[in-house]
């Protein structure tokens, strides 16, 4: 375009300037010709451009319309097949997380694993003692989750069984779509209760559930049932919170009736202390309604005795958490302290049937009414001194409190020595433990307790934990 512009000033100068003198006419037709010359070849290449311009858009021209037409057919066809694919489609359209989370251990205990009991808080209910001596796995996990549709999320936890076979941990449907920080979770979940009730086991900063879990919760609350939370719209965390369910997990147990079996309420504040500290504190309610709820237990000459329960079971606890790292920044140095407080009631009438025994004691049956006023606390701190190592201590402690037993109160015939489980006691734990974590997918923990559960035992165990995460994993609970 330059070049052009400049041949036609050229031109213009040439014919604009005035008639050259005599002298310089033949210099001045030569220099004219040898211009028009230029501008003719100039001008017949430019044509030629131009033309091969155009043809070049008209092939590109039909080569998109042949694409549109190609696009539309296609459209076309998607259009006739979409009613017998629709159900396809949303098959396409799921694609959940998932993860496995793979435990196992090594342990050594200086007593019997198959004979744990925690005297004095019977039943304790559930799984609660220490894993089986030498090698053996944990509990695995297997996690699916996905958001179903704007409005809700799924999410399926399947606990596999180290002897093999899978339960249901959780799995349950939760809103995303509620106005006024509202959300509600239905299907089978770990409770809100108290704080490390709604974490699983392998978030825990030691190896085993604290000693009033075990007796309280039998290790951990799963409900069957509905939750609605609230999250008010605040610097301050606020969190309220309410449960309905089924009540058939311990300390409740399997009514075989119409209608909620047990209820829970909780309230969590939390906040920071300047740019180093985080906290939450929280309170929490629970209540049952057990109706049979069964134990086993040994009468005074040895024989196998079945004793049930039913009534109430009410509980309510404090917790609190207390989390420090230098301006936030957790990577090399932290620590964190923990603690909860419990306290179970339970009034109703308690049940002693020999009745199946080869040579019963008594050959009867006796029901009396039955109290018990009990509580709980644990305190655990954790050190990460460095990168990927930490340091933990934990305490445990169980108050017997009062035990009213109407069965040997009024001397029905059984006495305080068929009921061993019930005898009085104050179980405490001290546990230490160290942990390395390569990444945040693996662990291996080593961890110490001097379990004194059961009465006039000490029980010192051991333990080598591994915890690895497979896939797919969300953030842990504060």
């Amino acid at each position: 375009m330059f070049r052009r512009n400049l041949i036609a000033a050229a031109v213009t100068l040439a014919f604009v300037l005035p008639p050259p003198a005599s002298a310089q006419d033949a210099e001045l037709a030569k220099i004219r010709d040898e211009i028009k010359q230029m501008k003719d070849a100039y001008e017949k290449r430019i044509q030629n451009l131009e033309k091969r311009l155009s043809e070049a858009e008209a092939k590109a021209g039909k080569a998109e319309a042949t694409a549109s037409k190609a696009e539309q057919s296609a459209a076309n066809a998607e259009s006739a097949a979409s009613s017998a694919t629709a159900a396809r489609g949303g098959e396409n359209a799921f694609n959940p997380a998932t993860s496995l989370i793979l435990q196992g251990a090594y342990a050594r205990t200086s007593q019997d694993p198959n004979r744990f009991q925690i005297t004095g808080f019977a039943p304790s209910g559930g799984e609660v003692g220490p894993p089986r001596r030498s090698f053996g796995l944990g509990e695995s996990e297997l996690i699916v989750s996905a958001n179903i549709d704007p409005y809700f999320r799924g999410v399926a936890i399947a606990a596999l069984a180290p002897e093999g076979g899978a339960t249901v941990e959780e799995a349950y449907f939760q809103t995303l779509a509620l106005p006024q920080g509202l959300g509600l979770k239905g299907g089978r979940f770990f409770s809100g209760l108290g704080y490390l009730n709604e974490q699983h086991q392998h978030a825990w900063d030691f190896q085993d559930a604290p000693l009033v879990y075990k007796a309280f919760l039998g290790n951990q609350l799963r409900q069957d049932g509905v939750q609605l939370k609230w999250v008010a719209p605040t610097d301050l965390f606020v969190e309220l919170g309410a449960e309905l369910s089924a009540g058939d997990q311990f300390p409740g147990s399997d009514r075989n009736k119409n209608g909620i079996g047990g209820s829970a309420a909780f309230a969590n504040l939390g906040g920071d202390i300047g740019a180093s500290t985080a906290w939450r504190a929280g309170v929490s309610y629970l209540s049952m309604a057990p109706n049979g709820r069964a134990y086993t237990d040994t009468d005074s000459a040895g024989g196998s005795v079945t004793n049930t329960y039913t009534g109430n079971a009410k509980m309510w606890g404090v917790n609190g958490v207390l989390k420090w790292s230098p301006n936030g920044n957790s990577t090399y140095n932290s620590f964190k302290l923990q603690g909860e407080y419990f306290r179970l009631r339970q009034s109703g009438a308690l049940t002693y049937d020999d009745t199946a025994q080869a040579a019963p004691m008594f050959n009867a049956r006796f029901t009396d009414y039955f109290q018990t006023d009990q509580s709980g606390w644990y305190l655990q701190g954790v050190w990460q001194f460095y990168p990927r190592w930490r340091v933990g201590y934990r305490y445990d402690a169980l108050r017997y409190g009062t035990v009213s037993n109407g069965i040997v109160s009024n001397a029905l015939g059984p006495t305080a020595a068929d009921f061993p489980l019930l005898a009085s006691h104050r179980p405490t734990r001290n546990t230490l433990m160290l942990d390395w974590s390569p990444t945040e997918f693996s662990r291996i923990r080593l961890q110490f307790a001097s379990d004194k559960s059961r009465l006039g035992r000490t029980d010192n165990q051991a333990f080598v934990q591994y915890i690895y995460s497979l896939g797919a994993h969300g953030a842990h609970k504060f």
